[in-house]
């Protein structure tokens, strides 16, 4: 049992959905690995994680594949990894 609980915003939802559908089984594999890692440890990891900056301030990114970056932020006080985005990049216009 990990330390974080995960919270997965609607958006994010539809998000992982869509990465399911895919059939892209190395993505789903890395998902899977993402979530079991933000429970335990969100600011380390596979992905390389890192913190954003500028407009997406408070928010972290990690790689799911070439494309796609699942974003989140980390809430120390509740104990708590909210994922806000898992499909696209956060430079996508």
């Amino acid at each position: 049992m990990g330390k974080y609980f995960i919270d997965i915003e609607k958006k994010a939802k539809k998000h992982l959905e869509a990465q399911f559908k895919s059939g892209d089984k190395a993505s789903i594999k890395r998902i899977d690995q993402i979530f079991v890692e933000l429970s335990e440890h969100p600011e380390t990891g596979i992905g390389q994680p890192e913190k954003l900056k500028y407009d997406l301030t408070g928010l972290w990114s990690r790689k799911i594949n070439r494309k796609d970056r699942m974003i989140y932020q980390i809430e120390d006080d509740i104990v708590t990894v909210t994922v806000i985005s898992a499909l696209g990049h956060y430079d996508d216009k």
